[in-house]
């Protein structure tokens, strides 16, 4: 099981991009699945990200830009980015918990994934 992501690249100022990332593999469920990015220098930060059936979490710097859409039939998360700053340049990840069978049984555990990252860059 793991994550597979998609949509970096280089943008302008004002410009948008949808970053993709899917589950490949089999699962029972997905508990949650998001979004963070890490700057060069900087600590991994959460951008965005969906829990169960609650409302979408974004970091206070993309709010009103970024939107994180989830379909959980399709297990997929996108991140739409509008209005695209130099300052979201980063190494975006994608981010999943999901529950796997482990027997015959039907037993399950509790699994973290993070994708291998995708580069964003916004040029002014």
């Amino acid at each position: 099981v793991q994550l597979m992501e998609s949509g970096g690249g280089l943008v302008q100022q004002g410009e948008s991009l949808v970053l993709s990332c899917v589950v490949s593999g089999s699962i029972s469920s997905i508990e949650f699945m998001g979004w963070y990015r890490q700057a060069p220098g900087k600590q991994r930060d959460l951008v965005a990200n969906i829990a169960g059936r609650g409302p979408a979490n974004y970091a206070d710097s993309v709010k009103g830009r970024f939107t994180i859409s989830r379909d959980n039939a399709e297990k997929t998360v996108s991140l739409h980015m509008n209005s695209l700053k130099p300052e979201d340049t980063a190494v975006y990840y994608c981010n999943a918990g999901v529950t796997v069978q482990v027997n015959v049984e039907g037993a399950t555990r509790s699994l973290e994934l993070w994708g291998q990252g995708t580069l964003v860059t916004v040029s002014s």
